[in-house]
């Protein structure tokens, strides 16, 4: 900074006016919050894929071999843990048509995490998922086609947001590709990485408490260096038509240079977003003024996603300026 000191440097953009920004434009463009509603009220009101009596044969199958004493009583403790974690997860009421939520790129839902018991038009139909291997060929599928949604909903809101005249059909396309690309790429990263740390976890545990705690605090410092990268690493495949490797290598250079900055404004967006959450859920689910909250909900989060390309593409384009101020006087000091 010492080579720009005496440069009169437009300051770069701000949290708080990239926000705004994003609220003005949904507002005036308010279809792109349709594919939001539209997934909120399928997971609402459509049909449940659900995998009760498949859990429950599970129940009933490890009962059978813990009344047998079939289990080596050094194995008895895990056993009994796996049985109350089938049990638990009876509870939760899983609906696998909520795995259309996708991450790092999808539409955003409301009802994910929430699944309606009741509706304002009565109990939602439901049919089973009755096999392992229909369980993971649903899972698939609905991985995908959340994923194409989500990379055609992201594609939507960057085209309203940047408002470049060159965006056409091919670049559209391209992106989607790109994106969900970015997608297969990212949770086979994820998943990669978790199973290792899943099993060092267990490990720890195993060892001493206190370890895993202290394992549990380092990885929380490197999610907050590497959540920043992470959230920017699709915009620049919809604002700077970049593949997927250029994509990532661009999120990480924008977190190098103005990592503070932008660990603040992702935070602001995820405390929005989950701030509002609470409120949007205080409709009961057979109410119909959840109708209200999934409205509010797609709006606030279509907002939030807009703000982001927006912010993206103004902390690059004042990035850019500020480097070739400091190559400039680089350049001059030289000679």
């Amino acid at each position: 900074m010492k080579f720009v000191q005496d440069e009169t440097l437009t300051p770069p953009p701000g949290v708080i006016s990239s926000l705004k920004s994003g609220f003005d434009i949904t507002a005036n463009h308010i279809s792109i919050i349709l594919l939001p509603i539209l997934l909120d009220i399928f997971l609402w009101f459509g049909p449940h894929l659900r995998i009760d009596n498949l859990m429950r044969d599970w129940v009933v199958q490890f009962n059978l071999l813990s009344s047998e004493s079939i289990v080596p009583a050094s194995e008895a403790q895990r056993f009994e843990q796996f049985q109350d974690l089938l049990n638990e997860a009876l509870t939760l009421d899983i609906n696998l048509f909520s795995f259309l939520r996708t991450f790092p790129i999808g539409i955003s839902s409301l009802m994910k995490g929430f699944i309606p018991g009741q509706t304002p038009l009565g109990t939602p139909p439901s049919f089973q998922a009755e096999s392992v291997f229909m369980i993971f060929l649903w899972f698939g599928g609905l991985t995908l086609v959340g994923w194409l949604l989500g990379s055609i909903y992201f594609t939507w809101v960057a085209k309203v947001s940047i408002q470049d005249e060159d965006q056409n059909l091919l670049w559209a396309g391209k992106t989607v590709l790109h994106a969900m690309l970015l997608s297969l790429i990212w949770s086979a990263a994820l998943f990669m990485m978790g199973m290792p740390l899943a099993i060092m976890f267990m490990v720890f545990a195993q060892i001493n408490p206190i370890l895993a705690q202290a394992a549990l605090i380092f990885l929380a410092l490197f999610a907050m260096w590497i959540i920043v990268p992470f959230f920017f690493s699709a915009h620049g495949i919809f604002t700077k038509r970049e593949n997927v490797i250029r994509s990532i290598i661009s999120s990480f250079h924008l977190s190098r240079f103005t990592l503070p900055t932008s660990s603040f404004f992702v935070l602001g967006v995820l405390l929005l977003s989950q701030g509002f959450n609470s409120l949007w859920l205080v409709p009961s689910d057979s109410s119909w003024m959840l109708l209200i909250s999934i409205f509010g909900h797609a709006f606030i989060t279509t907002s939030l996603l807009a703000a982001s390309f927006i912010y993206y593409r103004d902390m690059n384009i004042w990035l850019e300026t500020l480097l070739k101020k400091i190559d400039s006087k680089v350049t001059s000091a030289q000679f």
